[in-house]
């Protein structure tokens, strides 16, 4: 049996002895309960609050100060919540709201980049000097550029500075411009020399006279990415020459495999191309003559006939009568002197003789000639070699299923080296070569490792999902233990308290007033059940009279029915 402690403090009374400490009354009692229900409520709130707390996840990042804090004012006047990540390189908001945020932000020019556009151009104050004209302009230029070359997705950002000279009247101090492009890419990406090159062409086709060879594009890392023909001074390899081999190459050998494939089988044949393409553009012009002498017909382009007379009869002597007298009757004598005409007279004082007459002809002939003018366009195939091995042909015995191999026959080996020269397109002039080969494949046969199937619990998707319900399940958890266990107990005096207060009755109603009409009908339905009462028991007492009589005497309940039938017939 305990004992009472009944040992009582030096300096305290007996009354305060026997006093009952605060949280001893009814009233502390309250007061604590109703701390200890707050707290739980808190805790479970507090716990509902970090299950519903929402996945955050990268709105923007790599983004100037300027845009930073755009971009934080227009998501606090949005009401959207935000946070910075550790170290404040990325700004993230709710999952579900990234997207949404992304087009509103969009549709107020956010983020701009860092980078001045041609939005520069719209706040031209008045009385602006040309010379901040041309600069603003160069400025929105190679902002426009760089927005230009980052929408690129390896590229995080791109600057661009263009050097561009004043005209000048003077064709010998004309200068070409020139563009630097710096590119900051992003983590773990590079640029291939295609996409090099369409940067390349994209800031040359932006300014005015810029030519490819003038713009050098460098990245972060300070390695340059542009060749330029300052550089070698040599013809590089195009790109898109190599491109065009190897789309060539792969052609042809999709072509002999698929030709082959359902002779051999399938994975029994392996094909490979070279192709020797000519990238030479040449232009040719020759000029033709040909004879054109007798007996071939010949064009008269030109000609030409002049005569001229010899030395004819002219007057001589004194100018008078005598002179100017025509000759007489000519002589013919038979002996003339040497010399003498016989034809002209002798005129008294007359001198001069008439000789031979001259003529001349001049024919210009058109030479036949052949102009011949030749382009020949690059890309031409210049030589094909195609090399192809075949397996060795499998057969399977059907009773035993025993695999076994043979070489194929010289026939089929022919055949299969005429359908590869009609699928490549062969040409004996070029030089092609084809060569087909029957060799046994190594590893053919051998079944197919399937790789390992990854475990659920090792799948990387499934652990945002495991984490999400892990969550919920917790929070579950939690606030059932809380609830159960802690804040039920401690409501049930306040319900017992509740129930007592609702238990007791309340007042009976008052009885409502009698009414005649009601009394009548409740009077007349009595009497009818009354009624109903006695003739079924009379019907019962006669019922079980015919069923004693039947019992006692057959004979007359079977005269009884008999009268009956015959009164019916």
């Amino acid at each position: 049996m305990a004992v009472a402690d009944d040992t009582v403090t030096l300096g305290d009374t007996p009354d305060q002895a026997r006093r009952p400490g605060f949280l001893q009354t009814t009233f502390g009692r309250n007061i604590m309960l109703g701390a200890g229900i707050a707290v739980v409520i808190a805790i479970m709130a507090g716990v509902w609050m970090w299950s519903q707390q929402p996945d955050y996840r990268v709105l923007f990042s790599n983004y100037s100060d300027r845009d930073g804090g755009a971009i934080t004012a227009a998501l606090d006047q949005m009401g959207v919540p935000h946070k910075f990540s550790e170290g404040g390189a990325a700004i993230l908001v709710p999952a579900n709201q990234v997207h949404d945020v992304r087009l509103k932000l969009a549709s107020q020019g956010l983020p701009k980049g860092g980078n001045v556009g041609f939005e520069i151009m719209e706040n031209q104050k008045l009385g602006i000097s040309q010379f901040l004209e041309q600069v603003n302009y160069q400025r929105s230029l190679e902002g426009e550029l760089a927005r230009s070359i980052e929408s690129v997705a390896a590229v995080a950002s791109a600057r661009v500075h263009l050097a561009m000279p004043k005209p000048s009247v003077f064709v010998r101090e004309q200068q070409k411009p020139t563009a630097s492009v710096l590119l900051n890419l992003q983590p773990g990406r590079a640029l291939d020399p295609a996409q090099v090159q369409a940067i390349v062409h994209l800031v040359a086709s932006s300014v005015p006279e810029l030519t490819t060879g003038n713009v050098t594009v460098v990245d972060q890392n300070g390695n340059l990415l542009s060749e330029t023909s300052k550089q070698a001074g040599k013809q590089q390899l195009d790109p898109n020459q190599l491109k065009y081999v190897a789309q060539l190459q792969a052609n042809i050998v999709r072509q002999v495999e698929s030709i082959v494939t359902p002779l051999v089988g399938d994975h029994n044949v392996r094909a490979e191309a070279t192709a020797d393409i000519d990238f030479a553009q040449t232009d040719t012009a020759s000029e033709a003559y040909k004879p054109n002498s007798p007996p071939n017909e010949s064009a008269i382009r030109s000609q030409q006939t002049s005569e001229a007379n010899g030395p004819g009869s002219s007057a001589a002597g004194v100018p008078g009568a005598l002179s100017n007298q025509p000759p007489g009757t000519p002589a013919a004598p038979i002996n003339a002197a040497p010399g003498s005409n016989p034809n002209t007279a002798a005129v008294p004082g007359a001198a001069g003789s008439t000789g031979p007459s001259q003529k001349n002809s001049t024919t210009n002939f058109e030479v036949d000639k052949t102009v011949k003018y030749e382009q020949k366009g690059m890309g031409g195939i210049k030589r094909l070699t195609v090399g192809v091995v075949v397996n060795y042909r499998r057969i399977v015995d059907p009773k035993t299923n025993k695999v076994t191999v043979r070489p194929l026959t010289a026939a089929e080996i022919q055949q299969i080296n005429d359908l590869v020269k009609e699928a490549m397109g062969f040409s004996q002039e070029r030089g092609d070569t084809v060569k087909v080969t029957n060799l046994p494949f190594d590893g053919v046969d051998r079944p197919v490792e399937v790789p390992p199937e990854v475990p659920w619990w090792k799948n990387p998707d499934n652990w945002s999902l495991a984490k999400e319900i892990g969550k919920f399940l917790i929070a579950f958890v939690v606030m059932s233990y809380l609830f159960f266990r802690i804040l039920r107990p401690m409501l049930k005096p306040i319900f017992r308290k509740l129930d007592e207060i609702a238990d007791v009755p309340p007042p009976p109603p008052p009885p409502p007033e009698p009414d005649p009409e009601d009394e009548r009908q409740e009077a007349i339905k009595s009497q009818l059940e009354e009624m109903e009462a006695q003739q079924a028991a009379g019907y019962r007492e006669n019922l079980q009279m015919a069923k004693n009589l039947a019992k006692e005497d057959p004979r007359i309940v079977a005269n009884v029915v008999k009268a009956w039938v015959g009164s019916n017939e």
